[in-house]
This record gives C-alpha cells, sequence and structure tokens, in this order.
C-alpha cells in the first residue's frame, strides 16, 4: 500500500470492466437502438435499450455541434460534442425530452433518482475525421493509425452515485444487476464505445451513401473510449478504506493463488509465452509524451525484453521446478521495476484468469466503519504503534510534511489541492492526510498516565470527539488491512498522479498518458468485443490489445 507501486498497478481478469463483459456475455445481455434521430453533420439523440435478465436500461446520447474554443477536457468546460445518461427501464417521449433539456447542461441541470449515470465526451476531432473521410470513400482506415490516438470519443466525467441527484449506489446494490463497483457508469463508457462507433459511420454514410462502408471488424476492436481523469478521482481511495481493501485484499488472493501453483503445466506455459509477447507488442504501442512515464516505459521494455529472452533460453530452469511462478516472481521482485513486477503480476492473472474471475464477486461493500468503544486506550496505543509506525515517524510539525491541503473547489463541487503556505483557504481542508491525523492521536495518547491507558475508548472520546472519526477509522481497518495509503498525502513527493493509476487500472485502463502529476488520460475497451461478439467463446481474452490483432 505504497504509492510508488500502487501507481505502477496495470488492470488483471478481476478489473471492474473484464467483469462487465463476461457478464452480459455470460447472461446472454441484448442491445437495440430503438431511436437514431441525427442529421447529416451527426447532431442530434440516439436511445439505445440493454435487456438483462433482470430488468433493462436504457441508454440516451445527444450528440451536438461544438465550436473549437469550446472544446476542452477540464472540468470547468460547459458544452462538450456529447451527453448522455444511463437510465432504468425504458423511457417515453416525455421523459426523452425532459433528459433533453436537462443531461446537456450536466452539472446545471437536474437529474433524478431514475438516472443512474451522467456523463459526457468530446471527440478526438482528427482521428474522427479520418475515419469517417476513409469510410465515406469506401475505405478502410489504416489500423497503426487508429491505434496512436484509440479512440473516436474520450469522456472528461462518467458521474454516479448519488452525485448530482443521480441514483444513490445503495439502491443498485440492493436492486440492480449492475450492483457491483462502478458497473453503472462502465456500461455507459461501453454504450459511449458503441454510439462513436455508429456516430462516426453515419456521417460517413451521409457524406458519401452510395460509396460508404462500416467498420472493418479489427478498426472497431482497436479503438476504445478516452478518459481524461484528474484530481476529481484522488480522494476516493482515502475516503472508502474498507471497499479499497476488497479489491486489494482480491487483488493480492489471486496472485497468491498463482504463486502457490506447484507445478506449471505445458497448457499454462504455452499461455505465459502468449501473454509475454503480447503485452511486449502492447508496451511497443504505448507512448507518452511525460518524460517520466515515458522513461518507465523504457526501462519496462529492457526488462520484458530480457525476461523474453531468458524465457526462451531457460524455460526449464525458471519454470519447471516446484512453485514455479513464485520463483519467476522473487526473481523479477529483486532485479526489475515497479513496472515490471506489476505487470508479471497482470500476466500472471492473465494466465490463470479463469482460476482467479470468481474474485471479482467478493470486490464489492456496503459495510460501514465502526467504532469499538470497550477497547481499552494501552490496546488503541498498541494498535497505532503495530500499524501505523510509517505515520508515527513522520514529523508533522515541519512545514514541509504539511506542505499541501486538499480542498473542494466551490465552482465544481471537485477535489483540488494546493501549497498550504502559499495560498488560503486552508480552513476548508479536507480530511485526507490520515497520517496526520493518527500522528496527533498518537500524541494525545502519549501523554495520558498508566491509570488513564487502562480506560475504555468510549470514554476517551466522550471528552476528546475530535478522535472520533480517526479512531473508527483504525479500528474499523483492524479487519481490513489493505485499507490504508501508507503515504503522507500533504507531502511535496506525493504524486496524485498514483492514486489515479490505482484506481483506474482497477476500472481496467490502459495506455496510461499522464499530462501532469494531476491528471491523466487513459484508454477504456480497447480490444474489448463488441456488442455483436459476446457470445464468442474467447469473450475475456482481449487484455492488452495490439494494434492489428483481434
Amino acid at each position: 500500500m505504497r504509492l510508488d507501486r500502487m501507481g505502477s498497478f496495470f488492470q488483471t481478469p478481476i478489473s471492474f470492466m473484464r467483469t462487465l463483459v463476461r457478464r452480459m456475455s455470460a447472461e446472454k445481455w441484448t442491445f437495440s437502438r430503438e431511436r437514431f434521430d441525427l442529421d447529416d453533420n451527426g447532431f442530434g439523440r440516439a436511445v439505445y435499450i440493454v435487456c438483462t435478465p433482470y430488468g433493462e436500461f436504457s441508454f440516451v446520447a445527444f450528440s451536438h455541434h461544438l465550436d473549437p474554443e469550446d472544446r476542452t477536457d477540464r472540468v470547468i468546460a460547459e458544452r462538450w460534442d456529447a451527453t448522455f445518461t444511463m437510465c432504468e427501464g425504458r423511457i417515453d417521449e416525455a421523459e426523452l425530452d425532459r433528459l433533453e433539456r436537462n443531461v446537456p447542461l450536466q452539472e446545471a441541470g437536474r437529474c433524478s433518482a431514475g438516472e443512474m449515470v451522467l456523463s459526457r465526451a468530446n471527440k478526438s476531432v482528427r482521428l474522427f475525421e479520418y475515419v469517417a473521410s476513409t469510410l465515406a470513400e469506401g475505405g478502410q482506415p489504416d489500423i497503426g493509425e487508429i491505434a496512436k490516438i484509440g479512440y473516436l470519443m474520450r469522456t472528461t466525467a462518467v458521474y454516479g452515485n448519488g452525485k448530482f441527484g443521480l441514483c444513490d449506489f445503495p439502491k443498485l446494490y440492493e436492486q440492480s444487476v449492475l450492483n457491483a463497483p462502478f458497473q453503472a457508469e462502465l456500461l455507459a463508457v461501453y454504450m459511449i464505445r458503441h454510439f462513436s462507433i455508429e456516430l462516426v459511420e453515419h456521417v460517413a454514410r451521409a457524406r458519401n451513401p452510395a460509396a460508404a462502408v462500416p467498420l472493418g471488424d479489427a478498426q472497431r476492436r482497436i479503438l476504445g473510449i478516452g478518459n481524461a481523469t484528474g484530481l476529481g478521482m484522488a480522494p476516493f481511495l482515502i475516503k472508502h478504506p474498507i471497499l479499497i481493501h476488497k479489491w486489494l485484499f482480491a487483488r493480492e488472493t489471486a496472485l497468491a493463488r498463482v504463486r502457490s501453483v506447484d507445478e506449471a503445466t505445458q497448457q499454462k506455459k504455452a499461455r505465459f509465452a502468449e501473454m509475454l509477447d503480447r503485452v511486449i507488442a502492447h508496451v511497443g504501442e504505448w507512448n507518452v509524451a511525460d518524460t517520466r512515464q515515458q522513461a518507465r516505459i523504457e526501462i519496462l521494455r529492457s526488462e520484458l525484453d530480457a525476461l523474453h529472452q531468458r524465457l526462451h533460453v531457460d524455460e526449464q530452469d525458471l519454470l519447471d521446478g516446484e512453485l514455479p511462478w513464485d520463483h519467476l516472481f522473487r526473481q523479477v521482485e529483486t532485479h526489475c521495476s515497479l513496472e515490471a513486477q506489476e505487470l508479471l503480476v497482470s500476466i500472471f492473472l492473465e494466465t490463470y484468469a479463469r482460476e482467479v474471475s470468481d474474485l471479482d464477486r467478493t470486490m464489492a461493500s456496503n459495510e460501514i466503519e465502526k467504532t469499538i468503544p470497550s477497547m481499552r486506550l494501552h490496546e488503541l496505543r498498541s494498535v497505532l504503534e503495530r500499524d501505523y509506525q510509517w505515520a508515527l515517524d513522520i514529523d508533522f510539525s515541519t512545514e514541509e510534511a504539511r506542505h499541501y491541503f486538499w480542498y473542494y473547489s466551490e465552482e465544481k463541487e471537485e477535489p483540488r489541492r494546493g501549497p498550504r503556505f502559499e495560498v488560503p483557504g486552508e480552513e476548508c481542508e479536507m480530511r485526507l492526510g490520515f497520517g496526520r491525523e493518527v500522528y496527533g492521536l498518537y500524541g494525545d495518547l502519549c501523554d495520558l498516565g498508566a491509570d488513564e491507558l487502562k480506560q475504555l475508548t468510549a470514554e476517551f472520546l466522550l471528552r476528546r470527539p475530535r478522535w472520533r472519526s480517526v479512531v473508527r477509522r483504525v479500528q474499523t481497518l483492524l479487519q481490513f488491512p489493505y485499507g490504508e495509503i501508507r503515504n503522507n498525502l500533504l507531502a511535496p513527493e506525493c504524486l496524485p498522479i498514483d492514486l489515479l493509476r490505482c484506481k483506474l487500472s482497477f476500472f481496467g485502463a490502459t495506455k496510461f498518458d499522464p499530462k501532469s502529476d494531476l491528471w491523466t488520460r487513459i484508454t477504456m475497451y480497447q480490444g474489448a468485443p463488441h456488442i455483436s461478439e459476446l457470445d464468442d467463446p474467447n469473450v475475456d481474452d482481449w487484455a492488452f490489445p495490439v494494434a492489428g490483432s483481434k
């Protein structure tokens, strides 16, 4: 639970996009286009119906003209190329009209509990125009050109869980098929991908009805949906420690299963080699402008090449003994970068995808934090000394240790971070620096005498209520050891990009493209089967896509 490692994670078979695609396939979900009222320029509205064994959903898209000066990925934008919502059940004409008045306004509109997701997206203008023009002339766009960007549209927000009046997650958890983490949001993204392809094909047909052709299968597969994600996502990992434990514990359990395998069969060796080849090709297509991340990619490429070479030369030495995967992991852990170590985890889990995919059912939670009022204060102090030494070792009396503070932007209700001693607003600080909170609690406990330390937590909190939330969290996480990030989130060296990458890897994102330490672009569903391909027996085998592969 260190940020540098968490910021090196990759997607796995239990990432949430993979979970959703498997479920759609296994339960034979169907998708139909109910209306597609777009003009020749692709502006208008569309409605798709998603039918599951447990009910129906309506995905609603509004496509707009957007002036170039209004095009921005920043959260402060007020206009977009397209806006979307996902609703429970079917909607009638009056409801569609109501949505058209509100959804394009996004935060400024009014949502109801009947809508589960609110989203917006901008086109990748150059790629969209290239694909539309090529299809209109009867040709197929070059798959290498598509792969350089990887998407026709990129979302700049995908809201859910009660925000702006949307349906709350507890309702989904209790009543809906979309009861696993972020399944409603990721179903919406899956449908945005589908809409973006139908949109570009529609524009191509409008330009040249006689010659236009649809996208080829390989081109469709390599197109995902882009996303621009910033600080708004970062606090989630701190504010939901039980859920984060569930995610990390499932991932670590999956890895433990593979590392405890006594013997590697020829089939598993072949699958591992196949995945290593695919990953090498995938990383070869991963290039970013960020110099720090590009340097990490270059090191990763050399380490993967070295592993590939050694596997072909010394496979018997590497994989034929007892506990072969554990042996290989320990070697990589000793000699390679964090990126290589965490990528190897993903390759392991892909090799044993069927053996670990059941863990996706353990990653949701509706549990709440609870205080243990009967715990003696000396026990509480011992817990801090055992589990939070990483925080106690930091001197929070120094300005450096408290360099940043986190707060909510009044304008957009989004988390932000500012230098504490340079800008005003510290009085609006969010309580995300949990290490500092523990440090202060421990200091108060150390000021107590021996007799006072025999008192109950309940007595202490009655006298010092400021520590209630801290004690509750500490005591709760006795059962959830992966719930706490063991870094000072207020320090100058804290990189929010690590928080973003960790969470996005659990979504199933690829091609992390940092634009600063505060935000990144990613690609979602690249390589994933489309709605017409969900009956493919290899429906789950789309990790680490490579241009030209299917």
